[in-house]
């Protein structure tokens, strides 16, 4: 399944600088506003260390990693809602996209212009956060307009439509983003009717200089941020952009040398590609063979056929069988055999939910 991710913010926070080194797609980055207005879109590899592992075991022709697709949506600025800075063209981009990342600026750099004169993140947060929310309630009232008439005629789902639909219009009139109500799952029905921007779940990115990337507790632009994504039950990781671009440039070694430099674990990178696969819900199973490995991405609880249904649609329609085996069974028993030995590999049938990690071969006859 694809998923595509749009990378926001306000102009020159670091939002191309971000996708460059994500995808190394070489989409331009300049010193003035309005730099991206076309959405540049890149795809990247989902990190795991499982398909190496895998790999190994199976000696494949290729592998083929889990992907997502970022997209760099042009730079909000104050207004956009009501068109300014081509505001309406770009609020349409992200409503293509599965989920957000928010790139706010966390660094003070005389050299790097801001486009509201200096650096608050909070009222940068603010800005996009209630320029979305007014796209949102202008879709919202197109939308009562028709339910109106719709109403008239005696459409009860219609008039439960309306229902939410005004509560929505009044948490909006607070400030309030979709994405924090708790709506219930037949209100969140009813709200397909509008695709609604602030209904997407968001990772903020805080974007800081290199000498602060370890000692984010004690930033004060990236604690205000914190706040912000705790009350929004949002998610927060902290990257430099600028890191980021020259680890894209490293192999593998060489990129492992450099974050142990810099006393860092992984990359930002690496941390918001996988938040952002696994922030919808998302999981991975496996198919392993001399031919190739390959991850798939399905959402969480799906069931065998639909996920058979991933590779080939006939193999959802002709399910008869998975054989399945835990990605630790596999790799403890040197690969299926060793595991069938040991009675680790199991028959599951169309009732079956698929476990993040479960390596998979179907049987089906179409």
């Amino acid at each position: 399944m694809a998923l595509r991710v749009g990378i926001v913010g306000l102009p020159n926070v670091g939002k191309s600088t971000l996708f460059n080194a994500i995808t190394k797609a070489g989409a331009e980055s300049a010193n003035y506003p309005f730099c991206t207005i076309d959405p540049n879109v890149g795809i990247v590899h989902v990190p795991d260390d499982r398909l190496k592992q895998l790999a190994k075991i199976v000696s494949p022709d290729r592998i083929v990693p889990a992907a997502v697709e970022f997209v760099d949506i042009a730079g909000l600025v104050r207004g956009a809602s009501k068109g300014e800075g081509l505001g309406n063209q770009f609020l349409s981009h992200i409503r293509e996209v599965d989920a957000i990342v928010h790139v706010v600026r966390c660094f003070q750099d005389e050299n790097v212009v801001h486009v509201e004169g200096f650096i608050d993140p909070v009222r940068d947060i603010e800005t996009i956060k209630m320029e979305l929310i007014l796209a949102d309630m202008d879709a919202v009232q197109r939308r009562q307009a028709k339910l109106t008439g719709m109403i008239k005629s005696g459409d009860k789902k219609a008039k439960e439509e309306q229902t939410v639909l005004t509560k929505l219009m009044e948490e909006f009139d607070k400030g309030i983003t979709a994405n924090m109500i708790d709506f219930t799952p037949e209100e969140k029905e009813l709200l397909k009717s509008v695709s609604l921007l602030t209904l997407k779940p968001v990772i903020y990115a805080a974007n800081v200089h290199e000498e602060s990337i370890n000692h984010v507790e004690n930033h004060s632009y990236i604690q205000s941020v914190v706040e912000i994504a705790r009350m929004e039950k949002a998610e927060i990781i902290p990257v430099c952009a600028q890191i980021e671009a020259e680890i894209a440039e490293l192999d593998e070694e060489e990129k492992g040398l450099f974050l142990e430099e810099l006393g860092l674990k992984e990359s930002g990178l690496d941390k918001l590609i996988r938040s952002a696969f696994s922030l919808l819900g998302l999981m991975t199973f496996f198919t392993a063979g001399t031919m190739e490995v390959r991850a798939w991405t399905i959402r969480k609880n799906t069931r065998a056929p639909q996920a058979a249904g991933t590779i080939h649609t006939d193999f959802e329609r002709g399910f008869i069988r998975a054989e399945v085996v835990s990605y630790d069974a596999f790799t403890e028993n040197n690969g299926l055999n060793g595991a069938r030995e040991k009675g680790l590999v199991r028959l599951e049938g169309k009732e079956y939910i698929m476990q993040d990690g479960d390596i998979v071969h179907f049987r089906f006859n179409v």
